[in-house]
């Protein structure tokens, strides 16, 4: 077997695989999804959610580097504080469902999709692409979008990133603009994708075809279209297994799935070697100044939960929830614990508070770490 034809079968490995390792896959695996959809369909409560239903007025952000932006906006009480949501990688504003429909009413709320993803704009072909890129995308939005009174910036997984790169590029706005942040499984470090997430020997192997397989993703998608869509079987496990908690709902694993299939091979390609670049320490001084809610899934294998605990550490005023069975897309399968907590953190700013020092484990309500910030 010649090299490039290994790189292409390993190619098509990655397509299926790489929207898994970070944000959920294709549809797949359809004989254990036809089971689990005779057996679950009736206990699952989430059968009948009009996921991807909820629409706001719409506006178009363009860029200095010219991506147009998709922007929705709720509209909420005269005076209130903005809450501005950057979703995550393979993802599309759409997975803030269950934020948007229970947050409705009590501020302005702003929605986005990042570049490449959901309706906005594709990549340039020879653009700049980095989190300082997605940061100054985030910034312009603000600009525009949300041009005065208080914001609080809500990030999952890239989405946390992209809060943390526009910190590092624009302190100024920390403080006076931006008056809170959250951060949900996400991380502050570089992630480790070497071999793309997959376990044992198929990790290995990955491992050393990937800069090979990649670089044909990125010249060349329509090779590796046909085997993405062939493994999405076996996507649909991986999914369940490592983008969700054991015995997840089937109906939010489709949902994640279908906002990952939507995402063309070649803007994961073009994303995916950020994630083991990352570095945003000098985010962390700015986002000191401010109060800093931090959720992380007791199960997430995109993120490990210790970034997120990682992350908390390092802040003062902060607020740390883990939440019990869940994994990367806590955002959804314990999405009561993250809106209540986006909820308590819109209070706090009202009320111009700062939390204490805390930390939380939800479900089993145990104590992580006392009141002064000691473990």
């Amino acid at each position: 077997m010649s090299r490039l034809v290994a790189a292409g079968r390993t190619a098509g490995l990655i397509g299926a695989w790489v929207g898994v390792a970070t944000a959920g896959a294709a549809v797949g695996f359809a004989a254990e999804r036809y089971a689990m959809g005779r057996s679950l369909k009736k206990d699952d409560p989430y059968a009948d959610e009009p996921f991807g239903s909820l629409r706001g007025t719409a506006h178009t952000v363009t860029t200095d580097d010219g991506v147009d932006l998709d922007v929705e906006v709720d509209a909420g009480p005269s005076g209130a504080p903005t809450l501005l949501f950057c979703h995550g990688f393979a993802l599309t504003m759409d997975a803030w469902h269950f934020q948007r429909r229970d947050l409705r009413g009590s501020a302005r709320l702003v929605f986005w999709d990042q570049r490449g993803h959901g309706r906005s704009g594709p990549l340039p072909d020879d653009g700049e692409l980095s989190f300082r890129r997605l940061g100054a995308d985030l910034g312009q939005v603000i600009d525009e979008i949300v041009p005065k009174g208080p914001i609080v910036l809500v990030g999952h997984s890239m989405g946390g990133m992209t809060v943390q790169a526009l910190a590092e590029a624009r302190p100024e706005l920390f403080g006076k603009r931006i008056v809170a942040v959250a951060l949900i499984a996400t991380s502050g470090q570089k992630l480790d994708v070497s071999g793309l997430g997959l376990p044992g020997y198929l990790g290995r192997l990955a491992g050393r075809a990937a800069p090979a397989a990649v670089s044909i993703l990125a010249r060349k998608p329509e090779l590796v279209e046909r085997g993405r869509k062939m493994g999405s079987d076996l996507a649909y496990v991986l999914t369940r297994r490592y983008a969700f908690a054991e015995g997840g709902s089937p109906k939010l694993v489709e949902f994640t799935a279908i906002m990952n299939a939507a995402v063309p091979i070649d803007v994961v390609a073009r994303f995916f070697p950020l994630f083991g670049e990352l570095d945003a320490a000098p985010a962390i001084p700015v986002l000191a100044k401010i109060p800093v809610l931090v959720v992380g899934g007791e199960h997430d294998q995109m993120t490990p939960v210790q970034h997120s605990r990682d992350l908390a550490d390092a802040l003062v005023d902060v607020e740390y929830i883990e939440a019990t069975d869940a994994g990367h897309m806590v955002l959804l399968e314990r999405h009561e614990v993250v809106t209540d907590a986006l909820r308590a953190l819109l209070g706090l700013v009202r009320r111009g508070g700062r939390p204490r020092r805390v930390s939380s484990r939800i479900a089993s309500v145990r104590r992580r770490r006392s009141e002064d910030g000691q473990r």
